[in-house]
């Protein structure tokens, strides 16, 4: 892999290598783009085969950051580490005592938080070396589990989605296919169910499942059925690249709305998605409920302006599918182009400012 070559193709702005003997520590901090603020961006843990594939993950994950946070309108920037490491058991305080260090040593560029393979536990000893760090212990003034806040965001998201395919934004009645029950998703069951939705669901985790049917009157399919189900929206909860050439035909959904990262395999699975007339709800803009609450912690957590503005996911949905129309374009490259224009717009504003800035001095 051309390192450089790579970055400057993707206009990344610095990849940072951290080593601590004594601990272990082997990560790699990604930072994508600093014009809307510092770079925030989970950390994942993961025993990846090569350190070639974690510095991929790494720079892939933080472009994904840079476009979630700019779409959900926060003043903040894209960015990634991760750690390679089997998090089951390789972990220790000393390793990260020794990362907080380093993001401290980046002095405010970057702002971590819990991913894959990470746990408030970590975040809270991270936070024994830097202020730097969200998702940490409700004790240190944190928000506590994101996993409602995100599954709020998501239902508010589906709703606007509803509003596109149907003319109504109302879950009452409606048929919802929701694949994988974990945390986020059982949250999202429950907002459906209370608005009177059907639901349909599978997962590897009979409890899981168990439980869905039990509380919110689920009906079970097994996990190869669930896209085919003759309902009117699926939802991904759970993998990624589940929107792809094999399961598209089974769709009979009018709408594709759920949590689940990096849904389409490829780009052009969401323009067959917009061709068949599936109305797709990006997935980085609607499941962005999370960053966003966690984002609240930097100005002192204030719960009823978080979830205000994870509120306005339904506008920012409705506004991607105004561009999709209006351009003829799918809803992903929509998102895109919302993230993409509005970074650009505050890198000509701080252009100007700097240019200002600088015949004011001159004309003195």
């Amino acid at each position: 892999m051309e390192i450089f070559k790579y970055m400057e193709t993707y206009d990344y702005e610095q990849l940072i290598f951290c080593q601590d003997k004594t601990s272990g520590l082997k990560a790699i901090i990604a930072i994508h783009d600093t014009t809307l603020g510092p770079a925030l961006g989970g950390t994942r843990m993961w025993n990846y085969a090569t350190e070639e594939e974690a510095i991929e993950d790494a720079l892939r994950l933080a472009k994904g950051m840079t476009y979630k946070n700019a779409a959900a309108g926060l003043n903040l920037g894209g960015g990634k580490t991760v750690i390679i490491g089997d998090p089951l058991k390789d972990k220790n305080e000393e390793m990260f005592r020794a990362f907080g260090r380093f993001i401290q040593g980046l002095n405010g560029r970057y702002i971590t938080a819990e991913d894959v393979g990470t746990t408030v536990a970590d975040m809270d000893l991270i936070h024994e070396e830097t202020n730097y760090v969200t998702g940490i212990s409700p004790a240190f003034g944190s928000s506590g589990n994101p996993s409602p806040v995100t599954a709020y965001g998501v239902y508010m998201g589906m709703k606007a989605a509803a509003m596109e395919a149907f003319g109504s934004d109302s879950l009452a009645g409606k048929k919802v296919a929701v694949q994988g029950v974990g945390n986020v998703a059982y949250k999202l069951c429950e907002f459906l169910h209370e608005e009177g939705a059907i639901l349909t669901v599978a997962d590897i985790n009979q409890v899981s499942v168990d439980r869905a049917v039990n509380e919110f009157g689920a009906t079970q399919v097994d996990v190869s059925e669930i896209y085919s189900q003759d309902v009117d929206i699926f939802a991904p909860c759970a993998l990624g690249a589940i929107i792809n050439d094999e399961t598209i035909p089974q769709l009979k959904a009018k709408v594709v709305a759920g949590a689940a990262n990096n849904q389409l395999k490829e780009p052009r699975h969401g323009d067959k998605l917009n061709e068949l007339g599936i109305v797709y709800a990006p997935d980085y803009v609607i499941n962005s409920g999370g960053v966003m609450n966690v984002a609240d912690e930097l100005n002192g957590y204030n719960r009823e302006r978080a979830m205000k503005r994870v509120e306005g996911i339904y506008d920012t949905i409705a506004r991607i599918f105004e561009i999709s129309r209006t351009e003829g374009i799918a809803s992903y490259a929509a998102a895109d182009r919302l993230a993409e224009d509005r970074i650009a717009r505050m890198a000509k504003s701080r252009r100007q400012f700097l240019q200002n800035g600088k015949h004011s001095l001159t004309n003195r």
